[in-house]
């Protein structure tokens, strides 16, 4: 077993959620074999053609990744892996929320302009393992720079990451835009996102027990959404909206509330976001297409869970 490769332990956890057909007239090559590969490149950031010879052919490799990236069986394994943890009282459900920038390389642009193939639904989908849980379209992507998440900030090219940690550290969901995007733009899919199967009878959690966030997200519409969804948060009030809400006097209204020990904890989506960003293909962007950029971070995550 080489450096960063899935260990037996892993393995027997990931297993079950495989795929077990490719839909033509065969079998896969070895999962475990290809699911090193892509975490070697995932952890790397080499050129898929530079892939070692021990996982097989290097396009085999790329080709399960992009198709895996389309139809959701990445997201599916996070899932099924937050679902175990979640089973065993190991999800601290106080989360936080942020984003980061992802500078694009080169290599990055370039993209063909028409859309992706369209994936197929998960109820159109014989070969997936059990439990299955995501429903995707067709992947984004077929507008351009900005159809596929890319886009210009202060960085230069970039991509932005926006995702939701728990209190451990690690990534419950994960949204991928061009790096020029607010990050409140971004705050109700980022917890919509959130979708946490039961292992048993139940619908999936998608609720926190409360919501920790900088001042990025301190406007009316962020709050009105929480406040309609019951969830508690603190979030710090900008000097300028306290500004605005003092000079209107009894008509600005109250404060919104803030705990200050309750912030102490947002801390725990930046440690989320140094974890992900270890590994270097998700540090740079190298990949063209967003839904395949947004594959490799997942895939990250996935690493996470299994290793915390």
């Amino acid at each position: 077993m080489g450096r960063g490769d899935l260990t037996d332990a892993e393995w027997e956890r990931l297993r079950p959620f495989l795929p077990v057909s490719n839909r033509r007239c065969g079998r896969w090559r070895d999962h475990r074999q290809v699911i090193d590969g892509i975490l070697h490149r995932v952890r790397t950031g080499v050129q898929w053609r530079d892939l070692p010879e021990r996982f097989g052919p290097w396009k085999t490799v790329y080709e399960r990744h992009r198709l895996w990236s389309a139809d959701g069986t990445w997201e599916r394994l996070l899932q099924q892996v937050q679902a175990a943890a979640d089973a065993a009282g190991e999800i601290d459900w106080d989360i936080a929320v942020d984003s980061t920038i992802v500078r694009a390389h080169q290599h990055a642009a370039g993209a063909r302009t028409e859309p992706p193939p369209a994936a197929k639904g998960a109820e159109e989908m014989e070969h997936q393992g059990e439990n299955a849980v995501a429903e995707p379209g067709g992947p984004p992507g077929g507008g351009g720079a900005g159809g596929e998440g890319l886009g210009r900030s202060r960085g230069g090219f970039t991509s932005k990451l926006h995702l939701s940690a728990d209190g451990r550290c690690r990534p419950l969901s994960l949204v991928i835009t061009g790096g020029q995007r607010a990050d409140c733009t971004q705050f109700k899919l980022v917890l919509e996102k959130i979708r946490i199967p039961r292992t048993g009878p139940g619908r999936p959690r998608k609720k926190p027990d409360s919501l920790a966030a900088d001042k990025a997200y301190s406007n009316g519409p962020c709050r009105e959404y929480l406040r309609r969804r019951g969830i508690r948060h603190t979030i710090p009030e900008k000097t300028d909206s306290l500004a605005a809400r003092l000079r209107k006097g009894s008509r600005g209204g109250r404060p919104p509330g803030f705990d200050e020990d309750r912030y102490k904890k947002r801390n725990t989506v930046e440690r989320a976001i140094n974890r992900l960003k270890q590994s270097r293909a998700v540090a740079t962007r190298y990949d063209k297409r967003g839904y395949v950029f947004l594959g490799t971070a997942t895939a990250a995550a996935l690493i996470i869970w299994l290793r915390t």
